[in-house]
């Protein structure tokens, strides 16, 4: 037994993002199969996109949280909240696109700077708060909307969740995104070689960046045969882009780590812990208004039920993409992937018609073999 689970953390430590593309590559091609080719068309393809931006925006805040060695239970019902203000300002008061979607993000990141202070200052455990929140966010989204469904939404507002690029400033953007990445590699290359650290051979780097661009071409290709890139995907991937830097190339990105590693030794190395903390809520809160707003764009309509179970989704999204329960450990870009094979099951089980309770057994399960590998093969470093 202990020769398998040291083989399995080898595995999952060197090659985990393979494995996990890998695990997409199967469920892909299972899909693929049952539904005689259309799980993969150009159009399902761009819907499977869209509907992982939202689960990967709340994704994309609770790493830094698990990270940090706090949970939050709330973010399904905050996403609902902040989705049915949206819809309300929009609907019922008219305000202008600009202003809606500033009172909405502003909102969310009151309310998450709420939680983070209850959390940091006054010492409640973030299970203890994220439940509360999770049981009073639904209840003051289902009193300020009657329990009812605000509609229609603006068609400015529906572009939010249901727009696509032009092809021209897709590929513009694939470009760039491109050219960055060989910038930032290149950089990366010369401060190693400064600092007299190892530097990779150049064509392990050169590998890399050609199956990244291949990557990239295929992804934008495949958009272009339908509509074009999709704008919620446009901001999931600009979100990663800042987070990364965030986490790789700030001082606050590596207290995060810090913090979740060895919360003690870091306090007496004279960094406010708590100040820490509470900007991973409010950055938490600032996700969910972003997945709030593309939901109620997305629908078309604020609903009382959105977001249900939407923390669960994001929770095995941050474990199945790497991100240890114990913190300290994880990355947006896995957590990113880790929503694309949710996504990617709910999408599938969908069109195989599976019944929603099949859906939510598979998705615990998922959730649960995760959290067992995560200790199986001791992912905190």
């Amino acid at each position: 037994m202990n020769s398998v689970t040291k083989r399995l953390k080898d595995v999952f430590s060197r090659y985990k993002i393979l494995t996990l593309l890998l695990a997409i590559a199967l469920i892909w091609a299972l899909f693929t199969s049952l539904t005689h080719g259309d799980f993969l068309s150009t159009r399902n393809f761009s819907n499977l996109l869209r509907q992982m931006a939202i689960t990967g925006m709340l994704a994309s805040g609770m790493v830094f949280i698990i990270i940090s060695g706090e949970i939050d239970l709330s973010v399904g019902s905050l996403l609902g909240l902040l989705g049915g203000v949206a819809a309300i300002l929009d609907v019922r008061l008219h305000l202008p696109l600009p202003l809606t979607l500033a009172a909405v993000v502003g909102l969310g990141a009151v309310i998450g700077l709420i939680n983070g202070y209850w959390v940091a200052y006054l010492r409640v455990p973030s299970f203890i708060v994220g439940l509360a929140g999770l049981m009073a966010f639904r209840g003051i989204l289902l009193g300020v909307t009657d329990g009812s469904t605000v509609a229609p939404v603006s068609e400015n507002l529906v572009l939010v969740g249901q727009g696509y690029l032009p092809f021209m400033v897709g590929n513009a953007l694939g470009v760039i995104l491109f050219i960055l990445l060989v910038m930032v590699t290149f950089r990366s290359r010369a401060r190693h070689a400064e600092l007299q650290l190892h530097v990779p051979p150049l064509w392990q780097d050169l590998s890399k960046l050609i199956v990244t661009g291949g990557i990239i071409l295929g992804f934008v290709t495949a958009l272009d045969f339908y509509r074009g890139v999709p704008i919620p995907v446009l901001v999931l991937l600009v979100v990663l882009g800042l987070f990364t830097v965030m986490a790789n190339r700030t001082v606050f990105g590596r207290r995060i780590y810090a913090v979740g590693g060895n919360l003690e030794a870091t306090r007496l190395s004279g960094v406010n812990v708590q100040r820490v903390k509470l900007l991973i809520f409010v950055l938490m809160g600032v996700m969910c208004a972003f997945a709030g707003i593309t939901t109620t764009a997305r629908l078309a309509a604020g609903s009382p039920a959105a977001g249900s179970l939407g923390e669960l989704d994001a929770i095995a999204s941050c474990i199945i993409g790497g991100t240890s329960m114990r913190g300290g450990s994880g990355t947006v870009f896995g957590a990113l992937i880790g929503a694309l094979i949710m996504a990617s099951l709910d999408n599938g089980m969908s069109m195989l018609d599976v019944d929603n309770f099949w859906q939510m057994i598979v998705k615990g399960a998922i959730l649960l073999l995760a959290v067992w590998l995560d200790i199986a093969t001791g992912s905190k470093r």
